[in-house]
């Protein structure tokens, strides 16, 4: 069916969207969700409509690498920071709710998140500052995440807020014992540098963000488990989030989210997996991230070993991540975008189906 879609759009994600959340809803008999989704939906939309205007004023415009494809060069203009907008009510509304609920874990989901938002943003006004793609350099980027990232897990760990066994199915799990710590650490900042890999074509990491956040909510439902409801329910929100900013983040681009956004984005996906022991199906609902991500390690792998061998590295794909390989082939950027996404719908098909059958 996704097949037959030859122009597969925001409207046509959305509604999409929307209705597999009716049929949840319905499903679950909780009308709850379909409410939480369309309420930051439009949250979303209207802090992203009103939060252009003052990036605008302020002039907080995109800075593009001179690497990358030619024809980027036209976004140069293109006002950035617009993850300001998405994580700044999500962490309103996740305050809020730890409040009232006086939870350790969602208590430390909230500061985790903090911290990644605080490090996007700080690597994006410095980008802004020194006109140069990059703000903080790639080494202090990661200390940055690794210190927040082993905090959260030693104390998640400590408190058994995480769990040893990664479960596969209600029968099946296996158990990591001490490696779930290093295991922990992949997850939290290798998604949420995945995201932010991904976040190089207009729409491309918001749609994928939001068809994911879905998928993670679904599954934590399936687990009937009460008291992972609330996570549930900031899944669903941070996919009406998504989806209201992309909105004006889809092709051609009137904003982008920047590493305040992509960053922040996937701590959210990484922290809730662990803390709702959803990290195997994240595995797949996650699979275009992945590949990015892998794409870029393949790449650069591999033009290290070639140059050390051969004295002249060679590469793999024309351009990495592997969107821009697809660029540079030829392939328009709305269509890579598209197709993206309906491989990314049917990874979280594939999740909900092998967490139903296993």
């Amino acid at each position: 069916m996704i097949g037959k879609i030859k122009k597969f759009n925001f409207k046509s994600l959305l509604i999409l969207n929307t209705l597999a959340l009716i049929i949840t809803s319905y499903f679950f008999n909780n009308f709850i969700l379909i409410g939480v989704f369309a309420l930051f939906f439009f949250v979303s939309l209207l802090t992203t409509k009103n939060g252009l205007k003052i990036i605008k004023k302020l002039n907080l415009l995109q800075n593009i690498r001179t690497e990358g494809p030619t024809n980027h060069y036209k976004k140069s203009e293109t006002p950035t920071m617009g993850g300001i907008f998405m994580i700044v009510p999500f962490l309103i509304f996740l305050l809020i709710i730890t409040i009232n609920l006086s939870s350790t874990k969602l208590f430390l989901l909230f500061l985790t998140i903090s911290g990644f938002f605080f490090t996007g943003f700080l690597d994006d006004y410095l980008s802004i500052k020194n006109k140069e793609n990059t703000g903080l350099k790639t080494k202090e980027k990661f200390v940055l995440q690794s210190i927040i990232s082993i905090i959260f897990i030693l104390f998640a760990y400590e408190k058994n807020l995480i769990s040893p066994l990664i479960t596969v199915s209600e029968s099946w799990g296996i158990n990591m014992n001490i490696f779930i710590l290093p295991i922990s650490f992949l997850v939290l900042v290798g998604i949420s540098n995945s995201v932010n890999l991904t976040d190089g074509l207009d729409g491309l990491a918001a749609g994928c963000s939001g068809i994911v956040f879905y998928g993670l909510g679904t599954e934590i439902l399936m687990k009937e488990q009460q008291e992972l409801f609330i996570f549930s329910i900031l899944c669903f929100s941070m996919s009406g989030i998504c989806l209201g900013f992309l909105k004006y983040n889809n092709y051609p681009a009137k904003i982008f989210m920047g590493d305040t956004g992509s960053l922040s984005i996937g701590a959210i996906m990484g922290s809730i997996a662990l803390l709702t022991n959803s990290v195997f199906t994240l595995s797949i609902f996650s699979g275009i991230f992945i590949i990015e991500s892998l794409s870029v390690m393949i790449q650069v792998g591999f033009f290290k070993i070639t140059k050390k061998l051969f004295h002249r590295g060679k590469r793999i794909f024309l351009m990495a991540p592997l969107h821009h390989h697809f660029e540079l082939k030829g392939v328009k950027e709305q269509k890579i975008v598209e197709n993206f996404w309906k491989i990314n719908i049917l990874l979280v098909i594939l999740g909900i189906v092998l967490k139903i059958n296993l």
